[in-house]
Order: structure tokens, then C-alpha cells, then sequence
């Protein structure tokens, strides 16, 4: 794939992911792996470009007041601190293994973008403790999926802020937001420790990830058309989904 074409696909997903509280990496990493870089490889420049257009996101959503540091805390600490344990695992786990993985991921991520309702906060607050126990169990799962894919965790945060601790469905994608840059670079350090890292594509691909990530927020924050992005962007993850599958075990 042209390097050019590489980069305007990773301002996409940038631009797309960031508006719905994901950083791009679900994209990044499969895309990564279709296009032949070793594993390890492929998930550590992933995790570098999602913390990268996270936290371009999250400036604009800090300006704005819409990230709740309250309730992404506990998420915050857990997902930090297991991340660097699913990065070790990548580079020990059957190829075969991991895509079947990374497929069921990206098809759960598909399934709830086409598929979810919109669910706003009932208006009474979470107790402490119930932020602190759901949100650092949690924490834990999708800090050790995130190292050991190669992405944010956004997924399982969002749905998770939504449905069980009632937060309203903009600050629930601000929130993930502002998660998942931790998360993210905490498995990238661990990850370039491990292998060797292509500085100077990342960095390249980096300024397009945080321009990206930049207007997919604005865009988010002022006007967003939640349900036509999910379900356009949802059948472009099945067809990511479909595609690992095929070249991996057809």
C-alpha cells in the first residue's frame, strides 16, 4: 500500500473513532497485520498512534468540560497498570490465536456501532464505590486487551459508562477518551522494550493520527450524528473482521 493512502486512512479512522470515544485502533492493528507487519510491530505502532489521536481528542473535550475524571479514574489506574502485561503476551501468542482474537473484537466493536440505542443517564449519580469496583474490574480486562491487540479499549470502556454506570452518552465517549491514552501508551512503552519500533513512520503517521483526532472531537463535541457514523463505520469494521479471518484461516 502507498505510504500516502496509509496515512489518509489513519486520519480517517482517526477523525471517525475519536468522535465515538475510540482512540483508531481497531483499525490501526488489524490493518497493521493485513498489510504484513510482524505482530509485535503492528501493535505497538498502533497503540502509539491511538494514545496519539486520544489524546489530540482529549484536549478538545477537556475545553469543553466533558470529560468525567471521577468516574474514568479507577478505569484509568487498572487499564494502566495491565496493560504492559498483555503487551508481553503478544509476542508469545499463536498468530492464529491472536487474529481470531482481534477478529472477535473488532466484531463485537461492529455489532454494538450498528446495532446500539441511544441510552442517556437517568440523572441519578453512581455510588463511589460502584465506580470504583466496576470501573477497576474493568480497568483490568481492557487494560490487558489493549496490550496485548493493540487497542484502546474503548470497546468495552463505552458501553460500560453507558449501561452501567449511567454516564451520559457524549461524556461516556469523552470519558473512554481520556482512558484510553493511558492505557495506550503504557503498552506502547512495554511493547518498544520488546522489539524493535519503525520511529520514523510512526512519527510520520502520528501528525495525521492527532489532526485527525483533533476534528473528529470538534466535530463530536458540537454536532454529532451519532447512529449514520456507528453503522457506516460498523459494517467497515466487519469487513476488517471478515478479512483477518479469510487471510488467517482460509
Amino acid at each position: 500500500m502507498p505510504l500516502i493512502l496509509l496515512l489518509v486512512i489513519i486520519f480517517t479512522a482517526s477523525f471517525i473513532l475519536t468522535m465515538i470515544g475510540l482512540g483508531g485502533g481497531l483499525v490501526f492493528s488489524p490493518l497493521f497485520v493485513l498489510l504484513g507487519f510482524p505482530v509485535t510491530t503492528a501493535v505497538s505502532a498502533s497503540l502509539f498512534l491511538n494514545g496519539i489521536a486520544a489524546a489530540s481528542a482529549a484536549i478538545t473535550y477537556f475545553r469543553k468540560k466533558m470529560v468525567d475524571v471521577k468516574v474514568g479514574l479507577p478505569l484509568l489506574v487498572t487499564s494502566t497498570l495491565c496493560a504492559p502485561l498483555g503487551a508481553m503476551v503478544t509476542g508469545r501468542i499463536n498468530l492464529r490465536v491472536f487474529t481470531g482474537i482481534l477478529a472477535m473484537v473488532i466484531i463485537v466493536a461492529a455489532i454494538r456501532m450498528l446495532f446500539s440505542k441511544k441510552n442517556e443517564s437517568d440523572g441519578k449519580e453512581v455510588s463511589l464505590s460502584r465506580r470504583i469496583i466496576v470501573g477497576g474490574g474493568i480497568g483490568v480486562f481492557v487494560g490487558f486487551m489493549a496490550g496485548l491487540l493493540g487497542i484502546g479499549g474503548g470497546v468495552f470502556i463505552v458501553p460500560l459508562l453507558i449501561y452501567v454506570l449511567k454516564v451520559p452518552t457524549k461524556t461516556a465517549a469523552a470519558t473512554t477518551i481520556f482512558v484510553v491514552i493511558f492505557s495506550s501508551f503504557s503498552g506502547f512503552i512495554t511493547h518498544i522494550s520488546l522489539a524493535a519500533t519503525d520511529w520514523k513512520f510512526i512519527l510520520t503517521a502520528a501528525v495525521f493520527s492527532f489532526i485527525g483526532g483533533q476534528l473528529g472531537s470538534r466535530v463530536m463535541a458540537e454536532k454529532l450524528k451519532g447512529r449514520t457514523v456507528r453503522r457506516i463505520f460498523g459494517v467497515v469494521l466487519l469487513l476488517f473482521a471478515l478479512k483477518l479471518i479469510q487471510r488467517t484461516f482460509l
